[in-house]
């Protein structure tokens, strides 16, 4: 029996329909309907004039942006160190940063838990600060990986051109390597910035009381207000579809501005 291209790919269309198109299907419907299935578009207007749910955004936005910053802070470095510093051990640093994906999850956050609990003063009892170490811990892998990889791709080439036309090191980063891993930064960013708006599990193991739209998205679930969650999902997917246009059309525009430059 021959077997085509589309042949093959039937069991994964098959998947995609039932577990991504016809969840969101149920998504839509619920999100645009009451509890007695009529059309209506209080759930939207709820979400835009409740106090809370906008507070909550507000503050999953600041944590989030927060952490992304913090992740990017300490994962730029560490990709550059690992591409142009002279280490022998360049492969083991790289697994030492990918080995904490390979531990459970819960035993990860417990020890992290374990050892705020231990930090004298206020830092091991501040939510906000408490958020931020545990997404960073948890999200730094995803920081880092894309700018190594982005970096290690580079042409070195390119700086030693930019230095034999009078760059120093300074300017050869600031005007070669940093737009050039601009492609990374930004995957790096996508990949932090969206799962830390959601991702609650992380905040209560470490924090019961944070609340982010991870944690408003469960309550109205578990209140059994199916309508509401579903809006608040869909308002949540419609934010990273938009950032995902926007970081495509900047891949783009980055693409046309490489090939000006090589």
């Amino acid at each position: 029996m021959r077997f085509s291209r589309k042949t093959l790919g039937i069991p994964y269309a098959v998947f995609l329909l039932i577990f991504v198109v016809a969840p969101l299907l149920v998504l839509f419907y619920y999100a645009f309907t009451n509890g007695q299935g009529e059309f209506t578009l209080r759930n939207l207007t709820d979400f835009f004039t409740d106090p809370n749910t906008l507070g909550t955004l507000f503050y999953s936005f600041a944590l989030a942006l927060t952490t992304t910053a913090v992740c990017l802070l300490l994962a730029y470095p560490t990709a550059y160190i690992l591409t142009t510093g002279r280490l022998k051990k360049n492969t083991v640093l790289i697994m030492i940063f990918i080995m904490p994906m390979w531990i459970n999850f819960s035993l990860r956050i417990t020890a992290l838990k374990e050892i705020l609990g231990l930090i004298e003063g206020n830092l091991a009892y501040h939510p906000f600060l408490n958020s931020v170490i545990g997404m960073t811990y948890d999200f730094l892998p995803f920081m880092i990986l894309p700018i190594y990889n982005t970096l290690a791709k580079m042409d070195a080439s390119l700086i030693e051109a930019a230095k034999d036309l009078g760059a120093n090191d300074r300017h050869a980063f600031l005007r070669v390597t940093l737009p050039l891993s601009l492609p990374g930064i930004i995957s790096g960013v996508s990949m932090v910035l969206l799962p830390a708006m959601t991702n609650y599990v992380v905040l209560d193991m470490l924090y019961n009381s944070t609340y982010i739209m991870g944690s408003l998205i469960g309550s109205y679930f578990s209140a059994y207000n199916w309508n509401g969650g579903s809006m608040i999902a869909l308002i949540l997917l419609g934010i990273i579809c938009i950032f995902n246009i926007i970081n495509d059309d900047d891949r783009g525009e980055r693409a046309k501005a490489g090939g000006a430059l090589l």
